[in-house]
C-alpha cells in the first residue's frame, strides 16, 4: 500500500523523533553513586557491573598499614560518561581506565572516576586503582554493638566485613547484589599467613616476605571477601564426601578450642550437601582467630571467620550460610532474614540430625519462652531496619518462620523446597517475594496470610 505525501512526512518526522530520544537516552551519563538499598542507598554502584576483583595487597603488621593496587573488571550496563567506586578510609593515588590515566574525584566514601573517553553499554572495561593507609575497623550498633571489618590483631589481621566495610580495604561495588569472581594476592612478613576464599593457588617466600595467592572462581559478594592474616597452623584434607578442607587455627587458640573445628567443618558440609543440595564451592573450611575483640563470626565464602569457636553449632550455622547467605544472597538487606533465618534453623536441624532435640521442641522452647508483651516480637523480620537488622528476632523468629512452615506444607514439600531454592538463585540474589512465591508454588498451597503473619507484623503469632 502507498503511502501520500502527508503521510510519509509524517512518518518521517517520528522516526526523526524517535531518533532523537534514542539519541539523547544513549548519551553518556554518570553512573549512580549507590544502588539505593533502603538501608545503605550509597553502596553498591550503578552503570556497570562487577565481573571480577584481582587485588595485590601488601600488610605491614608492625604500622597496621595497608597497600594496595584493585584490578576491578566490569560491564558497563549503560554509556557511562563516569561511575563510582566505594572506599573507606584509604588514599587513592592513581586510577587507570583500559591502561590510561583517569580522573578522579573523592566525595567521602564515594570515589567518582572519570575516564578519557566514555564507556559504552555491554562493554568490559578495566579500572585499576592503587591506593593505600591504614584501615580502621567500623563500630555502631549494626553488628551487635561490636567493631567489624579490618580488625588488628597481636600478629596480623581479622577481616570480617558484613554488611558495609569490605570497602575499608578495597575500593569495590561494596553491595551484595553486585558479585563477581576474585584473585587475591598478599604480601605479609615471612612467617605469617594470608587466608583468603576460594582455593590456594601458591605461596611461596622472598626475602623478608610471604607472598600467598588465592582465587575464588565462584561469584562473591564484597562483604564475604577475606584477607585475615597471622600466624596459623594449617590442615587440610577432605570431607567423606570428598569436598577439599583447609582449616587455619591460631595456635594460640589450639588448646582453648574444645570443638573439634576440622572434623565439625567436614560433617556438616557434608550434610548440608544432603540437606540444601550439592555444595556450592570448590572448597570448605575455617579461619579461627585470637580475636576476642570481634566477639562474633561470619559466614566467609567457602571459609567462615570465628573470633573463638565455644560449640559446633556457630559451626554448622555458618557453614549453612554457605548456600544461605553466600551462594544465595540476599537483593536488599532488609531481606537478611534470608541468610540468619535459615543458619539459626539448620542449628535446629543439626540438633535434630544428632538426635538431641526436634526442630519442634526448638521453635516451642523459643516461642514459649518470650511472653507476649516482650519487645523481641516488635521486631518486622522482613524489614528489621538498618540499626536492629541483626536483631535477635532476625534470627530466631525467622527459624521459627521456617518451622512453622514446614509443619505447614509437610516434611515432603519442606525439603524439596530448600534445595530448589538453593538450584534456582545459585549464585545469584533474591528477595523474600522470591521465596514466598517458591514456597507456594512447591507446596500448591496460597501462604500470603502465613507469612503476613511471621514476616511483615509484629506481635507474638498465634500457634
Amino acid at each position: 500500500m502507498a503511502l501520500s505525501r502527508s503521510a510519509r512526512l509524517g512518518a518521517l518526522a517520528t522516526a526523526a523523533a524517535s531518533a532523537l530520544v534514542l539519541g539523547a537516552s544513549a548519551a553518556p551519563a554518570p553512573g549512580a553513586p549507590g544502588i539505593g538499598d533502603p538501608y545503605f542507598p550509597r553502596l553498591g554502584n550503578g552503570g556497570f557491573d562487577a565481573r571480577h576483583y584481582d587485588l595485590d595487597l601488601a600488610y605491614a603488621p608492625d604500622t597496621g598499614r595497608l597497600d594496595g593496587r584493585a584490578t576491578l573488571t566490569a560491564r558497563a550496563t549503560q554509556n557511562l560518561s563516569s561511575f563510582d567506586l566505594d572506599l573507606q578510609q584509604l588514599d587513592v593515588t592513581r586510577v587507570e581506565v583500559d591502561g590510561r590515566r583517569a580522573r578522579f574525584t573523592r566525595d567521602g566514601d564515594e570515589i567518582t572516576v572519570t575516564p578519557r573517553d566514555s564507556l559504552r553499554e555491554n562493554r568490559d572495561f578495566e579500572v585499576r586503582v592503587t591506593y593505600g593507609g591504614v584501615p580502621e575497623p567500623l563500630g555502631g550498633p549494626i553488628v551487635f554493638g561490636s567493631q567489624y571489618g579490618w580488625m588488628k590483631t597481636k600478629d596480623g589481621v581479622f577481616v570480617a566485613c558484613e554488611p558495609n566495610a569490605a570497602s575499608t580495604w578495597f575500593p569495590s561495588s561494596d553491595h551484595p547484589s553486585d558479585k563477581a569472581t576474585y584473585d587475591i594476592r598478599v604480601k605479609a612478613p615471612k612467617g605469617l599467613t594470608a587466608v583468603s576464599n576460594g582455593r590456594l593457588v601458591s605461596t611461596y617466600d622472598r626475602g623478608a616476605a610471604t607472598y600467598t595467592h588465592w582465587r575464588e572462581s565462584r561469584p562473591m559478594a564484597t562483604y564475604l571477601a577475606t584477607a585475615t592474616i597471622g600466624k596459623f597452623d594449617v590442615r587440610t584434607g577432605r570431607t567423606p564426601g570428598g569436598i577439599p578442607v583447609y582449616v587455619a587455627v591460631d595456635p594460640v587458640l589450639k588448646d582453648a578450642n574444645s570443638v573439634d573445628v576440622y572434623g565439625v567443618t567436614a560433617a556438616a558440609t557434608d550434610y548440608w550437601s544432603q540437606v540444601f543440595g550439592p555444595y556450592p564451592f570448590e572448597e570448605t573450611g575455617a579461619i579461627v582467630d585470637d580475636m576476642p575483640e570481634a566477639g562474633f563470626s561470619l559466614e566467609v565464602q567457602s571459609k567462615p571467620v570465628y573470633s573463638a569457636v565455644r560449640n559446633e553449632t556457630t559451626i554448622v550455622h555458618e557453614l549453612a550460610h554457605q548456600w544461605f547467605g553466600d551462594s544465595v544472597s540476599v537483593a536488599r538487606w532488609q531481606d537478611i532474614w534470608l541468610n540468619e533465618g535459615f543458619a539459626t534453623y539448620a542449628q535446629w536441624l543439626w540438633a535434630e540430625h544428632q538426635g538431641t532435640r526436634s526442630a519442634h521442641d526448638s521453635f516451642r522452647a523459643g516461642y514459649d519462652s518470650r511472653p507476649a508483651d516482650s519487645s523481641f516480637w516488635d521486631i518486622k523480620v522482613a524489614d528489621p531496619q538498618r540499626d536492629t537488622m541483626f536483631a535477635s528476632a532476625v534470627y530466631q523468629r525467622g527459624a521459627m518462620t521456617l518451622q512453622a512452615l514446614r509443619e505447614k506444607i509437610g516434611d515432603r514439600a519442606f525439603f524439596r523446597l530448600l534445595p530448589t531454592w538453593t538450584r534456582l538463585h545459585r549464585y545469584g540474589n533474591a528477595d523474600t517475594a522470591d521465596f514466598i512465591r517458591l514456597a507456594e508454588r512447591v507446596s500448591g498451597q496460597q501462604l500470603d496470610g502465613f507469612f503476613d503473619t511471621w514476616l511483615f507484623t509484629t506481635g507474638k503469632p498465634a500457634l
